[in-house]
């Protein structure tokens, strides 16, 4: 199973490439000289920045406000470059896991490739022949946690505008409004 471990990383980061409505969206990680990156889908993006925040509140609370969590990111961790080029995918994220290191005072954040389980059971594989997934493994200090999570929420955010009335995302050509039963609004002539 190859591990990608930054402990910690020069930088760590969501990113998206693409129009809105077909981007493709990466969390990349860079230190000593590499970079990994992983594709994920957006709402994975989303949970990650939200399930991050919600723990960071949560060291915050239990510590009776005591822990090194900053309530909000830095200012001076703020990062608004493109992703790293050459954009090369190591592998797609399937799960995703979140700790606190009271020991370090960081968050691990762990993203595991995306498994095949289903198609390894029709082909009678064993679970000893399975080849064992890879993982990017990120540790950050909470101030990092912070910046990460404010720019993935922007990321997310950036996509296409709300329909006004159902909330859909708005395609260039317009949608169908499930709230107008399916019907366009008709044009003035």
């Amino acid at each position: 199973m190859p591990v990608f471990d930054y402990d910690p990383p020069d930088r760590f980061v969501a990113g998206a490439v693409g129009q809105p409505g077909s981007r493709a969206f990466f969390l990349q990680a860079r230190a000593a000289g590499r970079i990994t990156t992983v594709g994920l889908e957006k709402f994975q993006v989303a949970v990650l920045a939200d399930r991050l925040d919600e723990l960071l509140d949560e060291v915050l609370r239990r510590s009776g406000g005591r822990a090194p969590v900053p309530a909000m990111a830095p200012a001076e961790l703020a990062d608004k470059a493109p992703l790293d080029l050459p954009i090369d995918e190591d592998f797609r994220v399937g799960t995703m896991a979140l700790a606190w290191d009271p020991e370090t005072s960081q968050v691990v954040i762990e993203a595991q490739e995306v498994t095949e389980d289903d198609e390894d059971d029709e082909e009678g594989l064993a679970d000893d022949d399975r080849p064992e997934p890879a993982v990017l493994r990120v540790r950050l200090s909470p101030g990092q946690a912070r910046a990460f999570t404010k720019r993935a929420l922007e990321i997310v955010a950036a996509g296409r505008p709300p329909c006004p009335l159902c909330g859909q995302p708005l395609d260039a050509e317009g949608h169908i409004c499930v709230r107008l039963n399916g019907h366009r609004p008709q044009e003035i002539r």
